[in-house]
């Protein structure tokens, strides 16, 4: 059986969903394929299941990508405050989380039901459950076969994501299709990930479950947020965030008590000598981290009974503590995935691929990551706006 459409979109995630609703709404005949059982498998589960689907401060240089101008146009032209509208205007109630990041105030099911609504509007052609057998070009059509069907179309848009997450059906389907048409791929890498120590930091292992608030630091990369210690090594948002800056061998640095002044032991040792250094952690730290800390750093007792030098190189390492992670927790929990389809070889302007005609990539399967907290989907907003009005 063949069919014929003006478009067809692989991947029915955020990028997919909503490139198919825009294209379609512009009378582009679509058809939109997914493997997995039911459409934006992975919207469902982002945000602790209430969608974090964008953030206000969305900037480009809040991306890494081997090009970092690539995102800038795309991002421009469709943002945080023109999704906000959609959101709105199927009345989805939403808050302000923290740093910008908007939630649902319900269920991130009613971004999909929204996205489902756009598509229907447009009257897109949605099949789930379907494998692509094949797909190839030639005569200037992109042939699809699945199953018994061959679809032709003069478009195709590659959403298919990236490798993150594949209990949730992720596979590198993307790149193979991308080199398969001759475009080049960046080494797909987990990015947002929880990151790994070794055997010598097992002091830390006990303190599993434990969060504070501290400044990650990975080269020039610095992010604010909780941290949170693992059996396996550290998590929490400030750690995802760095991770997607850091390379084995580098050295993350934690700034604990990040509001506490310079001097700020040696106040409290003039001001309390009897209390002790454990304790005197213990007031901004939670307290097994404040006596592992204390343990590494040797020194317990009264705080009167320490020398200045002593609490000042507490200070200094505790304003910088190293960690030198020996890897990652990998794909199965990374939120998103670094690298992907060379941007170098796409439009900014439309996401299309410069010498193949009719074919375009958008969202994370592309090279563009963004930091934790809506962003990744505002790329994904962001690009398949592009890539819909392009088609």
């Amino acid at each position: 059986m063949i069919e014929t459409y003006d478009a067809i979109v692989l991947g029915a995630g955020a990028a997919g969903l909503f490139c198919a609703a825009t294209a379609g709404q512009r009378g582009r005949r679509v058809l939109l394929l997914d493997h997995a059982p039911e459409p934006g498998r992975k919207i469902l589960i982002s945000g602790g299941g209430r969608c974090n689907f964008t953030n206000l401060h969305t900037a480009p240089e809040r991306y890494l990508s081997s090009n970092a101008h690539f995102a800038k146009s795309a991002l421009s032209r469709y943002t945080a405050a023109d999704f906000l509208a959609l959101v709105e205007a199927h009345g989805i109630a939403w808050h302000e989380k923290t740093l910008g990041q908007l939630f649902c105030d319900g269920s991130a099911r009613q971004i999909v039901a929204m996205l489902l609504d756009e598509c229907a509007k447009a009257t897109v052609t949605l099949r789930c459950g379907v494998a692509v057998d094949a797909v190839e070009h030639a005569d200037g059509l992109y042939r699809v076969r699945h199953g018994a069907v061959t679809a032709n179309a003069p478009a195709l848009v590659v959403a298919t994501g990236g490798a993150s997450i594949p209990k949730m059906g992720a596979t590198g389907f993307a790149y193979d299709l991308a080199r398969q048409f001759g475009l080049k791929v960046v080494q797909p890498l987990p990015a947002l990930v929880p990151l790994t120590l070794p055997g010598e930091e097992a002091l830390f292992r006990e303190l599993s479950g434990v969060s504070t608030e501290i400044v990650a630091r990975c080269g020039k990369a610095a992010f604010r947020e909780a941290a949170l210690f693992t059996h396996r090594g550290l998590s929490g948002p400030s750690i995802l965030q760095v991770s997607s800056y850091w390379k084995r061998g580098d050295t993350i640095t934690a700034q604990f008590l990040p509001d506490r002044p310079e001097g700020w032991l040696k106040a409290i040792k003039r001001e309390r000598p009897r209390v002790s250094f454990r304790k005197a952690l213990g007031e901004g730290l939670p307290e097994r981290l404040a006596e592992a800390l204390s343990e590494r750093l040797g020194l317990d007792g009264e705080i009167g009974g320490l020398s200045d030098k002593a609490l000042a190189n507490a200070e200094a390492r505790l304003a910088r503590w190293p960690f030198v992670p020996d890897g990652s927790e990998g794909f199965a929990k990374a939120e998103v995935t670094a690298g992907g389809i060379d941007t170098t070889a796409l439009s900014s302007k439309t996401m299309e691929a410069r010498k193949v005609p009719g074919l375009y990539a958008i969202g994370e399967a592309v090279d563009v990551t963004g930091w934790l907290g809506g962003y990744n989907f505002q790329w994904a907003w962001a690009s398949a706006r592009a890539a819909g009005l392009a088609i």
